[in-house]
């Protein structure tokens, strides 16, 4: 197949086109590098991909660029490009509403014609049930925060083109997702990183907040999976194990031999309580299941931290 995958330089979406190009398949690399976190990250995630014969990439921003030469005869498009994390949605809701709303919809346009087209699959998250996000894909959307109602539309958007143009389309919610290449903003790198250089974590809130964990490779297998799921679907992606803000940093301190400081502050606005994706839809639908455990995998992204610490020393 020849697969567009956007959001290629992020954490996940660099993964997935490794995975893919194992597959066989060609692979279409799309990326804005627009400034959440520093372009030097996800150049590095990009650095063995450009090496390999069935990648291409391009820098091109959804929002506003032509998307013709990137479309054109893709047989299934991993739409993964958004601008993510809470906190910062509360501040620069045009930066959210664009990079999440208008960039699917103007991607959708542009595909709405094809004739190559076999799957669009929208990637969306857990932030879309809100605070309370433990059950199936039957849960109310209420999301809490600006992210997860610009990511909620964006669902409804991706339905509608299905509806008025027969786009074949299914949606995945992830569930806290983790391993090497994690967003430097996000809490276990931080943990991580914290715990190995004996500096402060901060603790949001009472630290009883808790998450069902995925890792990134079984991430990446369901999204590929999911190819095979009848149209018009969403579904939950959860790796199964939850686990409390206290009970991660338990376990990475056995990880890393590294006792956590630890200072708290207040709950920030918008955080989701408690997570938990039932996949028994997906389980059905496409025949996934996750297989990295959640030890196996925190000791992975460990490794990768140290290795990367390690490289920026020399």
């Amino acid at each position: 197949m020849r697969c567009l995958v956007t959001g290629a330089a992020g954490f996940i979406g660099s993964h997935l086109c490794e995975q893919l190009l194992d597959m066989g398949h060609e692979v279409v690399g799309l990326d804005a590098f627009i400034p959440y976190y520093p372009r030097e990250i996800k150049e590095n995630n990009l650095a063995s991909l450009k090496l390999r014969k069935n990648f291409s990439f391009q820098e091109l921003d959804l929002r506003e660029d032509d998307l013709a030469s990137v479309t054109e005869n893709i047989s299934v498009v991993f739409h993964l490009a958004a601008m993510a994390g809470l906190v910062l949605s509360w501040k620069n809701f045009n930066l959210y509403s664009s990079c999440n709303l208008l960039a699917t919809q103007r991607l959708l346009d542009s595909l709405r014609k094809s004739e190559s087209l076999k799957k669009f699959i929208y990637v969306s998250t857990s932030s879309v049930y809100g605070k309370f996000s433990s059950g199936n894909e039957l849960m109310p959307t209420k999301p809490s925060s600006p992210y997860g109602v610009t990511k909620l539309a964006s669902e409804n958007l991706c339905h509608a083109f299905r509806e008025e143009f027969g786009l074949p389309l299914s949606v995945l919610r992830y569930f806290s997702v983790y391993g090497p290449r994690q967003r430097p903003d996000m809490g276990y790198n931080i943990f991580i990183n914290s715990m190995l250089k004996g500096e402060t974590i901060t603790v949001f809130g009472d630290g009883q907040q808790s998450r069902g964990n995925t890792y990134v490779s079984d991430c990446v297998d369901a999204t590929i999976a999911a190819i095979q799921s009848p149209d018009g679907e969403t579904y939950n992606i959860g790796g199964g194990e939850i686990a409390s803000v206290w009970e991660i940093i338990n376990r990475l301190e056995k990880i890393t031999g590294c006792k956590a400081r630890i200072k708290q502050e207040q709950a920030r606005a918008g955080d989701q309580r408690s997570t938990g994706a039932d996949i028994a839809k997906a389980v059905k639908d496409f025949g996934w299941n996750p297989k990295v455990s959640l030890d196996e995998g925190l000791t992975r992204q460990v490794a990768w931290q140290k290795s990367m610490q390690i490289r920026k020393a020399a």
